[in-house]
């Protein structure tokens, strides 16, 4: 019998002190900043560039077959030889694997959806005539995988032959760290057009005091400059070529405490409606297929704008009982914070003979991510059962393609699958190509409802 004791026996009291060091003061938070940015600058520059700027990786010819061209191989092959003026791929080695940008790959699809088999699907589904959908990924536990999912999605999507944008709501900017964004301060966010849409409501607010001979609320410097910015001022280029980017950090921290000194200024500002009114005002939705939205950990005024803007409501969650129980507080508070919104506005509206303000989306969805079939099987079976339908049936395996593309600040679909066992990459993918299918089908089921909505409409006219 072994007589080892647990680690937490026989501490000495002497050695403890000195082990624990001298107290912390507030300047040793600053040290601990400084050495975590040099850290996260290390860290954010792998996979960059000579100029510091990420790139994105090439993909072979399996790869373009196989995961992004429903084509076979030879015939892919034979399209190439006989159309010279396409892309052609690059080999590395003398009679190697040809290999492409993905900008050659979206010149290749667009070319067999003009070109090839009507009966493939070698473009994506889009209505022309509707505006692009916008899917907010929250939940705010931290640690569920939210921005993960948001950035596969996201690739998932471009991979796919959408045009994406997202739009980094966290001030913590993970996003923007996995884009590869730059981002010196708020202005670069979407605070500045959040400000626009209040100092627009404070404006025309301002008309109608000067028409009842009250005087004007002034608009400060910052609200002025914020009426000449466009939502193009702050969308940058990623490394992806058909995904943009509106970024995020420490700064936009700020509107939470901005924002709600706005409502109290003017009660008829609609903050909730900001995010969506420039989104449409300024033509985003026209030019994009998808966008995606990763908002905070937490219930804040940025994550209402992005809640009230979503068509489509992702909610990650780990099958344990604590994730569980906090989605389902999550899900109570949504209610407590989009009905009060509701009744609010609805005693004005119905006393001035308006429509009732009633908040809906296409489609709410919750996503098992993170999962260990080992460990949480059972779990997971009772949260299926509790929560029926609204729990997505596919979960979102943990694999070691995460964990090792998690290490290189990259998402599953920029690894290169040669770094990798190639069983353990198509493993590995295959449960983010299953995420995706299965939002996929949310998405087109949404679009096919609206097509069909407008269709009598169109035929009137």
């Amino acid at each position: 019998m072994s007589n080892d004791l647990p680690p937490y026996f026989n501490i000495s009291p002497d050695g403890a002190l000195t082990a624990i060091g001298a107290p912390a003061t507030t300047d040793d938070f600053q040290r601990i900043t400084a050495a975590c940015q040099t850290g996260r600058k290390d860290l954010a520059q792998r996979g960059m560039n000579e100029s510091g700027q990420k790139t994105l990786r090439l993909f072979s010819t399996w790869e373009i077959t196989k995961y992004l061209i429903p084509v076979a191989p030879a015939h892919f092959r034979r399209v190439l030889r006989g159309n010279p003026n396409l892309p052609q791929g690059k080999a590395e080695t003398e009679g190697g694997a040809k290999w492409f940008t993905l900008d050659e790959v979206l010149r290749l699809r667009a070319h067999f959806g003009q070109e090839g088999s009507k009966t493939k699907e070698y473009l994506p589904y889009r209505p022309k005539s509707l505006p692009a959908k916008i899917t907010a990924v929250a939940n705010f536990k931290g640690g569920v995988g939210k921005t993960s999912t948001c950035a596969h999605l996201a690739m998932s999507a471009a991979l796919d032959g959408y045009r994406v944008l997202i739009i980094d709501l966290d001030s913590q900017g993970s996003m923007t760290s996995i884009m590869g964004g730059q981002v010196e301060d708020e202005w670069q966010t979407v605070f500045p057009l959040l400000a626009r849409h209040y100092a627009q409501h404070l404006r025309a607010d301002n008309q109608r005091r000067a028409e009842r001979g009250e005087a004007p609320q002034p608009l400060d410097d910052t609200l002025t400059e914020a009426l000449e910015i466009r939502t193009s001022d702050v969308i940058q280029r990623t490394h992806w070529p058909n995904i943009d980017l509106i970024g995020a950090q420490l700064n936009l921290y700020w509107s939470e405490f901005q924002i709600p000194v706005w409502r109290m200024a003017a009660r008829g500002w609609k903050l909730w409606d900001a995010l969506t009114d420039v989104l449409d005002a300024d033509g985003v939705l026209e030019q994009y297929d998808v966008v995606f939205l990763d908002t905070p950990p937490a219930l804040g005024y940025l994550t209402i704008n992005g809640l009230a803007a979503a068509d489509i409501l992702l909610v990650p969650l780990g099958a344990s009982f604590v994730e569980f129980d906090s989605t389902g507080r999550f899900f109570d508070m949504l209610h407590a914070t989009f009905s009060s919104i509701e009744e609010s506005e609805n005693l004005a509206a119905r006393a001035l003979g308006r429509d009732d303000l009633r908040f809906q989306w296409d489609a709410v969805r919750t996503v098992v991510t993170r999962y260990d079939g080992a460990q949480q099987a059972e779990m997971a079976a009772l949260m299926q059962a509790y929560m029926g339908p609204v729990l997505q049936p596919h979960r979102q395996d943990f694999t070691a393609l995460i964990g090792q593309a998690g290490e290189s600040v990259n998402g599953i679909y920029e690894a290169d699958y040669r770094d990798f066992n190639r069983e353990t990459y198509v493993r590995g993918r295959a449960t983010f190509d299953e995420t995706y299918a299965a939002f996929k089908q949310l998405l087109l089921g949404a679009w096919r409802r609206d097509e069909k909505a407008s269709a009598p409409s169109a035929a009137a006219e």
